[in-house]
């Protein structure tokens, strides 16, 4: 077995000229052996015994996401079941965070149809899913939001809420926590902080107090007690360019601060890493800091996370009917490809499992660290009904 380093070229007694190879050439020719660890090539000569001349091998051109993928034995990345279906009903918000990778605000007029929520529907109960997330936005603010959740429970499907908590605060909103808990709906609030100035500094003035006094009306709703049947899940993303710290730990913070300082249960954190796109990324632009995150993560890869990725277990549908692979995708406008239904009116049952996934330098966002995805860190188990 002879080893060459990607970084360095490397000669062998030999004057002939140098051959090029390109990783992203070579790697899908099966008879040259490829194997790839890390930045390094090892070529096993089985059937190329007479290359004499030397070498240079160049970092593949692109997706450098794919390179480490294929280290670890994972490449191409491909989905294993579907058992969730996240459905992005739309872009409208009352906040503007600054780093929503959505880039929701009150001016979006991304609105989900009923007639494409109807089909989103047909598509859930051909495939038999139990789970499925709706999200924006501010989901609740799309005008068929109860009837979707309705439709679903009426076919014993839970239902997960992605929330800000403050739209419930709102005229004509009020009355949501109850239908809600009558819903045996789940849910996901954003927290990115304990303190009020880290809250309100990301995702607007007045919103952390909002936010603990939307937690005390589920609490007094039952959610979030131990034992309850009506789960209130947290979410934390670190408030700049670094990443998430122990899930367990930030949990363990989360809840000591909270009973303490405000009388506030909940069931779980999640951990979550700052996605590379949309507002946020523009943020670190802006601050000149683009570069420095984006190597923090490709240097903190985690195969062990790579492995656990939530996109291979769930497809997520934009407000106009297309699918995704994910969310952050979705965003990217990176529909599924490879042969899988990009659009709804294309979909047919049984077609999203063991599909390719669309993978790009972005998904270095869930392989970094302890990964991360819409439910946390995903290099640690997580008990959702503790």
């Amino acid at each position: 077995m002879t080893k060459y380093n990607s970084r360095n070229r490397i000669t062998k007694a030999s004057n002939k000229p140098v051959r090029i190879i390109e990783c992203d050439d070579i790697l899908d020719i099966k008879e040259h052996h490829v194997i790839e660890y890390s930045w390094v090539l090892q070529l096993e000569f089985r059937s190329f015994k007479r290359l004499e001349n030397m070498i240079d091998i160049k970092p593949p051109r692109g997706n450098n996401f794919d390179r480490l993928l294929r280290a670890s034995g994972l490449y191409p990345l491909q989905a294993k079941t579907l058992d969730t279906i996240q459905i992005n009903v739309g872009k409208l918000c009352n906040q503007a965070c600054l780093h929503c990778h959505v880039e929701a605000g009150p001016r979006r007029t991304e609105i989900m149809s009923k007639d494409i929520m109807a089909k989103c529907l047909n598509i859930i109960k051909s495939e038999g899913v139990s789970n499925v997330e709706l999200t924006g936005g501010a989901p609740e603010m799309n005008p068929h939001f109860r009837w979707l959740v309705s439709e679903l429970r009426n076919n014993d499907i839970l239902v997960k809420v992605r929330s800000n908590l403050s739209i419930m605060l709102e005229p004509n909103f009020t009355d949501l926590p109850e239908f809600l808990k009558n819903n045996l709906v789940e849910i996901i609030a954003s927290m990115p902080c304990y303190t009020r100035e880290n809250v309100d500094n990301q995702r607007g003035r007045g919103v952390f107090e909002k936010t603990i006094k939307m937690l005390r009306i589920f609490n007094e709703l039952g959610y979030g007690g131990s034992g309850s049947p009506l789960l209130l899940n947290l979410v934390y993303n670190p408030g700049g360019a670094s990443l998430p710290g122990d899930q367990i730990s930030l949990e363990n913070d989360y809840r000591n601060i909270l009973i303490e300082r405000f009388g506030i249960e909940f069931n779980n954190l999640f951990a979550i890493t700052n996605m590379p796109i949309g507002r946020f990324k523009n943020n670190l632009i802006s601050d000149g800091t683009y570069d420095k995150y984006m190597n923090l993560l490709v240097e903190s890869f985690n195969s062990r996370s790579a492995q656990q990725v939530m996109c291979r277990n769930l497809i997520s549908i934009s407000w106009d009917g297309k699918i995704y692979d994910c969310d952050f995708n979705q965003m990217l406008d990176l529909a599924c490809d490879h042969g899988a239904p990009s659009h709804i009116v294309n979909y047919t049952p049984g077609a999203m499992v063991n599909r390719r996934i669309v993978t790009g330098n972005h998904c270095f966002g869930c392989t970094a660290g302890a990964g991360s995805s819409c439910s946390g860190a995903l290099a640690i188990k997580i008990d959702a009904r503790k």
